[in-house]
């Protein structure tokens, strides 16, 4: 259900940005996981090229997204007395965390210059219907931004527009989400020009779903013959149409940004997809790893109807493939996490031949951040706040192992000069001094 809040103007100061200079999604301007024009920096610690800590309130693992001078995240934040947990009831659940307190859901701003806190606004309170994976959070979907607008994502706890000043412009209620084990829920919104668009896959009735940015006006809603996942869309274009492309257990699609539908079809994932699509040159990139390991590179110009068995499937790999961190796509190379380990693989994105084995990456245990790329360099960080920042060549080279003492789930933004870590308790801004 669509409430209008106000009508109020926009930051507009902020829009004359150049997209390509800013963090506005959580993969980036490319949707890759690069930032074409950043040069963060190589070594950092507590001690040495940290430019501000803030504390953050609540948890969230959501990427901070940056445009112009301030950064935006999303938090979910245990407020008033402790409840009385309810029963466990999702069919197969396990190691989820129990509901002890209603939730704020909260969007703040912060400075870019020196990580105050600009504003901070409550879009929703409430006691979350499900439970969580004891690693999940209640603010796991990364917000988006154009510089006008910002829309973040609580899943079945409402879908909101701000301005970039934090007020209100827009809210939809989709419902209540029921996730497959009660794991939490993780899938993001996706912005192009003046369109949002929200994946909901789920045990109930799963669809796509676009609205108008602006208004928050529903535009189309496509229902989608999938299971419970966490992937996060990404839209495309390619001969001329801007399209939707989704990866899902049954089926990689690809959807018309302006109508919803169905445009073509390709080999379908595993259980439980988490890692989102990547996409350059008119092809993407979508994988999984769970009960089955699998990873296809889809030819899309012109695709139309059901490509899984036709030359538009590209190649395809079955072992050593992403499940939590999604991969990066960095020039010629595809790089990705074996399941969500400490094990990189580097392949040719041409025909996905890989010249040198999976390496370990030294001290690097479990990652759910996805890596990010700058300046000739390949960053990944695990949950124990390990960095490992490698070469972007044919064998690369570990350049510098960083530390910092914090939990890092959400995957890392870049801009200019800096490199921002968003912790289970403080947003880092890394800077070379």
């Amino acid at each position: 259900m669509l409430s209008l809040f106000l009508s109020l103007l926009p930051v507009l100061h902020q829009e004359a940005l150049d997209p390509s200079l800013q963090w506005g999604s959580w993969r980036g301007p490319l949707g890759t996981g690069v930032a074409p024009a950043a040069a963060p920096p190589l070594r950092w610690s507590e001690e040495e090229n940290v430019r501000w800590k803030a504390p953050l309130p609540g948890l969230g693992h959501s990427t901070p997204i940056l445009w112009g001078d301030r950064l935006l995240v999303t938090t979910a934040v245990p407020v008033g007395d402790p409840v009385e947990p309810a029963p466990e009831r999702a069919p197969g659940a396990h190691d989820n965390a129990p509901v002890t307190h209603h939730q704020e859901f909260r969007v703040l701003a912060l400075a870019r210059g020196d990580g105050r806190l600009l504003w901070e606004r409550t879009v929703h309170r409430g006691l979350p219907h499900e439970r969580a994976h004891a690693t999940a959070s209640f603010a796991s979907a990364s917000p988006v931004t154009d510089g006008r607008y910002v829309v973040a994502s609580f899943g079945s706890y409402g879908l909101f527009c701000l301005t970039l000043d934090g007020e209100p412009v827009w809210k939809q209620d989709l419902g209540e989400m029921t996730v497959k084990h009660a794991h939490g829920e993780g899938s993001g919104p996706v912005l192009h020009g003046n369109t949002v668009v929200l994946a909901w896959d789920h045990e109930g009735d799963s669809f796509l779903v676009a609205f108008d940015l602006s208004s928050g006006e529903e535009r189309w809603r496509t229902a989608r013959d999938e299971p419970t996942s966490w992937s996060t869309p990404i839209v495309v274009e390619t001969d001329g149409r801007a399209q939707v492309v989704v990866s899902g257990t049954n089926a990689v699609r690809g959807y018309d940004l302006a109508t919803g539908a169905v445009l073509w079809s390709g080999p379908g994932l595993s259980n439980n997809v988490v890692a989102a699509p990547v996409f350059a040159d008119g092809v993407v990139y979508a994988g999984s790893s769970y009960e089955r390991q699998i990873l296809v590179a889809l030819r899309i110009g012109g695709a139309e109807g059901d490509i899984a068995r036709t030359d538009r499937l590209l190649w395809t790999r079955r072992k050593s493939t992403p499940y939590v961190p999604s991969p990066l796509l960095m020039d010629d190379a595809l790089y990705f996490l074996h399941h969500y380990q400490g094990q990189l693989s580097r392949v040719n994105r041409a025909d996905g031949s890989e010249p040198n084995r999976p390496m370990r990456l030294p001290s690097i245990r479990n990652v759910y951040a996805s890596p990010v790329g700058a300046a000739g360099r390949v960053y990944v960080t695990d949950l124990d706040g390990t960095t490992v920042v490698l070469s972007h060549q044919a064998t690369p080279e570990v350049l510098a192992v960083n530390h910092l003492d914090d939990s890092f789930s959400a995957s890392a933004a870049l801009a200019g000069n800096e490199l921002f870590l968003r912790g289970a308790r403080s947003l880092y801004c890394l800077a070379q001094e």
